[in-house]
């Protein structure tokens, strides 16, 4: 089990965690969102490089922008029940974020939180994260291999579904994430460039990938 938060508790069983499947964990919301915060202001400037090679040039900076105010009310976030606390935290990356990155990211912390349990066991995560991605493609008008942040939560579900651990997923991503580099992009303003935009890693995949890496370590940690 993986304590989220005081008495509220998920389930890890089946490989989730980076240790053994069934090891028992304790992690604080809290605490993970410091890690996810402090991940994405280590490589802000990077993010932000990759974005000015085929996109607006500021995702870095909005993104960094977005988890400091999350972590500014992580206290708050970690009290609520774990639903409400992902329904929360997405609406504020929505209001901070800016770009085309706000309303991504804050929909898939919005649509997870809706679909999870309070104490989510293996299933329950695998099938709300699914439902989160159908939900990030519905409001990017995108699908799976149009070079964008979706290249990676997809891998990642797939992960997931197979009963990967924690290590496996959070490899699964960065390979997703490398994966976008040959890609033409036919989402996004990345798309205007056409052919020009191979040979680019996608920014927004970077950044999830980033956060899955972060999320698997900081539960592999407590584990």
């Amino acid at each position: 089990m993986l304590e989220l938060s005081n008495d509220r508790s998920f389930d890890t069983a089946g490989g989730m965690e980076t240790g053994n499947a069934g090891d028992m964990a304790a992690l604080n919301l809290a605490r993970l969102i410091a890690a996810a915060a402090d991940v994405i202001a280590a490589h802000a400037e990077e993010l932000t490089a990759l974005d000015q090679a085929i996109g607006d040039g500021d995702h870095g900076l909005n993104m960094k922008r977005g988890f400091e105010a999350v972590r500014s009310e992580a206290e708050a976030f970690a009290a609520k029940p774990l639903p409400e606390a992902l329904k929360a935290i997405g609406t504020k990356l929505v209001m901070t974020v800016g770009g085309a990155s706000g309303p991504l990211f804050g929909t898939l912390f919005m649509a997870l939180g809706k679909e999870i349990s309070a104490a989510p066991d293996r299933a329950n995560l695998t099938a709300a994260f699914g439902k989160a991605i159908e939900a990030v493609a519905a409001r990017g008008k995108s699908q799976v291999g149009q070079k964008t942040m979706l290249d990676v939560l997809q891998p990642v579900h797939d992960a997931l579904t197979a009963g990967k651990t924690g290590a496996e997923v959070a490899d699964a991503a960065d390979l997703a994430a490398k994966a976008t580099v040959p890609m033409k992009a036919l989402r996004g303003r990345a798309s205007f460039l056409g052919d020009r935009s191979i040979g680019h890693m996608d920014a927004g995949a970077r950044s999830t990938a980033l956060l899955v890496r972060t999320v698997a370590q900081t539960i592999g940690k407590s584990a």
